[in-house]
């Protein structure tokens, strides 16, 4: 420490060191100093023991003095400043002894030691600067047996102090013990609870498992169940739509009004009853996940025509009226499954409406891709809120008053929901009491993935050698793999965007079949790479999507030799696609390099 930063304490006393009683001073000095500057006890002694060593050490020099000041900042210290003008200065042992207690910094080259000792936070006011200075003032007329009580004096309160200290900390450690003891018996409380939960838990995941399995049996007994009833149903049922039929046929001339007319109703009932049957039928087909949809192309125009003729005859309630739509739309579906779900909500509307209108509408979805959109509306009496929900669990029944002679067998609803999601759609309903019911039927125009016409009405495929197809779904990759088997010797899955293009360079594709979006590197990206590398740019890229058209960057998508959506996917777009770009080059071609 220079004397420059030593210049810039406040002073409060200076005293020189030539006997032993200037240490006896000293050290009295230090101690009453920092207890008038609000240092606490045990400080105090640390201070004025080390200012002692040091003190001791300096007698045996040349001019030795000792000036105190105080040093403000945002941690004001007491400084204490030794100096001397020749000789060796402490000794080595008085240092370290010293700086055990206290900071001392030294500077040998200056001979000056410098202790500081911290005074707290607060900056000590101008009177209690007055009172150091006084108190330090009055220490050096004493002598040295006043001293000598006040040094033993301080002993007496450090041994007091410290037995004090051993004294809490006996009484920490015991209550520690005591705290130690609850923990420990709480913690075994504790692991027991929790073993036995833990055992709790396991038999219930045990219960939970058998019932599981109890249910899983169940459902598959009731589906057995539905299928055999079924399947012994439409003998006798069938017999006797036929025989009604073979009645009203070849006996008519000797039937009379009255018999043809039964004979009608048991014949209408036998198709109705059979019906009935043959959902029942799909039902236990579709919860054991045998009942598979037949695409093929279907005229709305004819469907919907044949839907009005056949309910027609359908016995309304009241004076309500049908009307059913007309429709020049041609979908790839499956018209049983199709026209089941229309007629289903058709007879449901009518059975709830006494009055009015049952109304069957058919548009076109909002974008490219959404397909057709069935509606079915009616003015009935509705269904309360709390209770559309649970109409499509299979035998549901709405109850109240207002369905007496409504009888049904639950089944309408359920039946059309899930044949509207095997063909790849959604059913919703919207109802109001008093206020009829509004049932809307989603269904895309072909098939999840592919639709293909009949045998005679597909294009022959062109014979592409090599085709890479980089897409990250597995699921689609494998729901297309048979279709690009028929179009391509070879086909090359790619499920990492960030291989494609070290891949088409590898096996040198006739054509790159390219998803758009994938996690580590979208198509547009891909499609770049390509056409920024003269060896792969000839090769011909048909881009699918699920996106819409219209959030496409059309401008990234120049290299692109055709877009076609993933949910509209059919066969014939496809060869279409290869026909198109793949006829101007023989097979291989695009491994040559050369273009398409």
């Amino acid at each position: 420490m220079n004397d420059s930063a030593a210049d810039r304490a406040v002073p409060l006393m200076s005293l020189s060191l030539a006997t032993e009683h200037d240490i006896f001073v000293l050290r009295r000095s230090g101690k009453s100093a920092a207890e008038a500057l609000g240092v606490e006890k045990q400080d105090q002694i640390r201070l004025a023991t080390a200012l002692s060593e040091l003190g001791r050490d300096l007698l045996g020099c040349s001019g030795p003095t000792v000036s105190f000041g105080l040093v403000s900042g945002p941690r004001p210290l007491l400084r204490v400043a030794m100096r001397w003008e020749q000789g060796r200065g402490p000794g080595k042992e008085s240092l370290q002894a010293a700086a055990r207690l206290v900071p001392v910094q030294h500077a040998v080259s200056e001979r000056t030691l410098v202790i500081e000792q911290p005074l707290g936070v607060d900056v000590p006011a101008p009177a209690a600067l007055r009172h150091t200075r006084e108190v330090l003032m009055a220490h050096k007329g004493t002598s040295v047996l006043e001293d000598s009580r006040a040094q033993t004096s301080d002993l007496i309160a450090a041994l007091e102090e410290s037995r004090a200290q051993r004294e809490e900390l006996r009484r920490l450690n015991k209550e520690l013990e005591e705290t130690n003891r609850g923990v420990v018996a709480l913690y075994s409380e504790l692991s027991e609870e929790l073993e036995e939960t833990n055992r709790g838990v396991v038999a219930l995941y045990a219960e939970l498992e058998e019932k599981s399995r109890q249910l899983r049996e169940a459902s598959e007994t009731k589906t057995r169940f539905w299928a055999n009833v079924s399947h012994e149903l439409r003998t006798p049922v069938n017999s006797v739509v036929g025989l009604a039929r073979l009645l009203l046929e070849f006996d008519a001339d000797r039937l009379d009004e009255e018999q043809r007319r039964q004979i009608s109703l048991i014949s209408a009932s036998g198709a109705t009853l059979l019906s009935l049957v043959d959902e029942l039928l799909d039902v236990a087909k579709a919860e054991s996940g045998r009942l598979e949809p037949n695409w093929a192309p279907v005229d709305l125009r004819a469907l919907l025509g044949q839907l009005r003729g056949t309910l027609r005859g359908y016995e309304l309630h009241g004076d309500a009226e049908l009307v059913v739509a007309e429709s020049d739309l041609r979908i790839v579906s499956d018209e049983v499954m199709l026209t089941r779900i229309l007629r289903n909500l058709l007879s449901n509307a009518l059975k709830f409406t006494e009055t009015g209108t049952v109304r069957l509408d058919v548009t076109t979805g909002s974008g490219e891709e959404d397909g057709v959109v069935f509606t079915v509306s009616d003015t009935g009496i509705g269904i309360p809120q709390e209770e559309q929900q649970q109409i499509f669990e299979e035998f549901y029944q709405v109850r109240g008053p207002h369905q007496r002679g409504r009888s049904g067998t639950g089944l309408g609803l359920p039946y059309a929901r899930r044949l509207a999601e095997l063909l790849g759609g959604s059913l919703t309903l919207t109802s109001a009491p008093g206020n009829g019911t509004r049932v809307t039927v989603r269904l895309p125009a072909g098939p999840p993935v592919l639709a293909a016409g009949p045998a005679e009405d597909r294009p022959a495929p062109p014979v592409v050698a090599v085709l890479v197809t980089v897409d990250d779904d597995a699921a689609f990759r494998a729901t297309i793999r048979p279709v690009l088997d028929q179009l391509a010797h070879r086909v090359v899955e790619v499920g990492e965007a960030g291989r494609a293009s070290s891949v088409v360079r590898e096996v040198r594709p006739d054509a790159v079949l390219l998803d758009l979006h994938m996690p580590d590197l979208d198509g547009y990206s891909v499609l770049a790479e390509l056409a920024r590398d003269p060896e792969l740019s000839a090769v011909p890229v048909i881009v699918v999507t699920s996106a819409d058209r219209e959030s496409l960057e059309h401008d990234r998508l120049t290299h692109a030799r055709a877009v076609l959506g993933k949910s509209t996917l059919t066969l014939p777009q496809l060869t279409a696609a290869f026909s198109e770009h793949t006829q101007r080059a023989t097979p291989g071609a695009g491994r040559k390099g050369g273009n398409p």
